[in-house]
């Protein structure tokens, strides 16, 4: 097979070549599929890729021979699935390998928020020690609201408790075994909303999550919550954050993960094909200045052992 990367650094081309380096010609660029200057080898079998890479219809139509795209990724939004399920191109991903990395990032932005880390280590580094203003909160007895009850999610759960959390679930799927197990409580929507002091956001991207959280959701939400986000960055209105943190509905917000994170380099900026790319960059740039966003740049999958994991299922994909 020919076989395309993109996104790839020096570990993982290393890793990859052991492996798949016989009987295969293996092609690899650092950047995303989009940027790369990929049509001398059009002719390849299979392509690979990262989230950043947007695998569109127009991109995939130079691509005359392909059957494969392997994502090392869980999700599936950066690529288009009704062309490769026309023009019979298998799509795989990468379903299972970091579980419990995605969770303990997720409990990661909590805290930073919750003790005021990011705050106290600004401070101290400028040689302050004072402790005004960084008083925190307690985890235990909070209510934390996890939205999308999978393998990520119950992940979460599992590590709430162990806080002292009382844990709240909303998910189309309900699995009252492993409720009673972990001892949460499925809700509505909208109980999770009004009851919760942290709300965590473990739900694919798709046209029925997109800004699921909006002006509309947000009046619901109990005053002072905080909101994590490491799932996709367009589940949350970014306008409507700015507008919650500003006027106190949220106290803070831990995103690994925003709208747009993709573009916000400038040279990205005017190949954008996202509808109204500038404002929704301006107001991605207008929370890396708030002091109560903690931000991370996509890096909760980033473990040594997650990324293990997310090549060797990708090689097995590909063979």
């Amino acid at each position: 097979m020919k076989i395309l990367f993109f996104e790839v650094n020096d570990y993982e081309k290393n890793r990859i070549q052991e492996s798949l380096k016989e009987n295969n010609e293996l092609v690899f660029y650092e950047v995303p599929l989009q940027e790369a200057n990929f049509l001398e080898n059009s002719d390849a079998d299979a392509i690979c890729v990262f989230v950043h890479s947007k695998v569109d219809a127009n991109i995939l139509n130079k691509f005359k021979n392909l059957k494969l795209i392997a994502t090392r990724s869980t999700g599936l939004d950066h690529i288009d699935l009704d062309y490769c399920n026309k023009n019979h191109i298998e799509v795989k991903n990468v379903p299972l390998y970091g579980e419990n990395t995605v969770a303990e990032h997720t409990f990661a932005l909590i805290l930073s928020l919750s003790r005021k880390i990011h705050k106290s280590y600004v401070r101290s580094i400028h040689g302050d020690f004072s402790s005004e203003g960084l008083q925190g909160f307690d985890l235990q007895d909070k209510t934390l609201g996890i939205i999308g009850g999978g393998r990520i999610g119950l992940h979460v759960a599992r590590m709430a408790k162990s806080f002292g959390m009382h844990v709240r679930v909303y998910d189309i799927k309900k699995d009252q075994f492993l409720a009673e197990l972990i001892n949460f409580k499925y809700v509505s929507l909208e109980e999770l909303y009004c009851e919760s002091d942290i709300i965590s956001l473990h739900v694919p991207l798709n046209p029925y999550t997109k800004h699921m959280i909006n002006d509309e959701s947000l009046k619901l939400v109990k005053k002072g919550a905080l909101l994590i986000n490491t799932a996709r960055g367009a589940l949350v209105d970014t306008n409507s954050l700015l507008k919650a943190l500003e006027n106190g509905t949220l106290s803070g917000a831990g995103l690994d993960v925003i709208e747009g994170e993709e573009y916000l380099m400038e040279e990205n900026l005017v190949n954008s094909p996202i509808e109204n790319a500038s404002k929704i960059i301006a107001s991605s740039k207008k929370l890396l200045e708030n002091e109560n966003v903690v931000m991370t740049p996509h890096n909760a999958f980033n473990s040594i052992e997650a990324v293990n994991r997310i090549i060797d299922t990708t090689i097995e994909n590909l063979k």
